[in-house]
């Protein structure tokens, strides 16, 4: 289900196994020698001649690293089946179900997850990401911030209740989350950032000018100037009505006189209304 929206920000990323996930490619493919070697084996799914078999789960991850989603959701089943009450493990066949794009079956796993795991955030995350998808902003809102209640220092959190909040349109709430996102991880927007556990990111938006400016306001206000100017451009580029916004907002006061903020700020030179 790689669906590429928009290019900064994609849709969902995995940050798990640091592949494509329900909608984006990352660019952080660093796997472990094992699974680097098995990718390249000849036969899919079968370990190098003379090599011991690989354990069922790492088996699994090898499928999903090589975006084999409906065998890596077989494999992952056969593992919920014999371990049941494992959570780890119906979080990883939920994202292999949402990668095929089988929202409904993926958020089943994912709350079996929750369920006999209630503090597995990853999976209160990934639920939220369903919900998302699916434009349910309200629930998806609720969804993140129970997985922010269980951990605080999740960079991937707080960018996602930041996109939910933007999606059901409270902007100055999308930008206080994206701050705090910034604040923990000065990259979590970076496609070669990535975190740790199984975990889902959603990153499609329909506003994209409105998003872009949001972001450099996040940006600015976070000290990043750089940054600021790079989505204050990107919001110019998509014809953002309010860019003049940044002559009057707080946040920009810092660099609302410099050259490069400037530029950004003159009238396209194609712009009809220019004599």
């Amino acid at each position: 289900m790689t669906l590429y929206r928009m290019a900064v920000p994609a849709a969902v990323l995995l940050a798990s196994f640091g592949l494509t996930s329900a909608g984006q490619v990352t660019d952080d493919t660093s796997v472990s020698t094992s699974l680097a070697s098995a990718v390249q084996t000849p036969a899919q799914g079968a370990p190098r001649p003379g090599t011991q078999a690989l354990p069922p789960e790492e088996m699994a991850d090898i499928l999903m690293a090589r975006k084999e989603y409906h065998e890596a959701a077989v494999s992952y089943r056969k593992l919920v089946e014999a371990n049941p009450r494992n959570a780890v493990y119906w979080n990883k066949l939920g994202i292999a179900l949402h990668q095929q794009e089988d929202l409904g079956a993926a958020l089943k796993s994912y709350q079996q997850a929750v369920k006999f795991d209630p503090k597995y955030a990853d999976a209160q995350n990934n639920i939220g990401t369903i919900w998302y998808q699916r434009k349910k902003f309200g629930k998806a809102i609720r969804a993140y911030q129970k997985a922010l209640k269980l951990r605080t220092d999740m960079a991937v959190l707080y960018s996602n209740l930041g996109y939910a909040y933007f999606g059901d349109k409270k902007y100055e709430e999308s930008i206080a989350a994206f701050r705090q996102a910034l604040a923990l991880d000065p990259k979590c927007f970076d496609r070669s950032s990535s975190h740790s556990g199984s975990i889902l990111q959603d990153r499609s938006v329909s506003d994209r000018g409105r998003f872009y400016f949001l972001l450099a306001k996040s940006f600015a206000q976070a000290g990043n100037v750089e940054r600021a100017l790079t989505y204050l451009r990107k919001a110019k580029e998509e014809g953002y009505s309010a860019m003049n916004d940044v002559k009057t907002d707080p946040a920009f006061s810092a660099m609302v006189k410099l050259p490069e903020t400037q530029e950004i700020l003159l009238p396209k030179s194609n712009d009809p209304t220019l004599p």
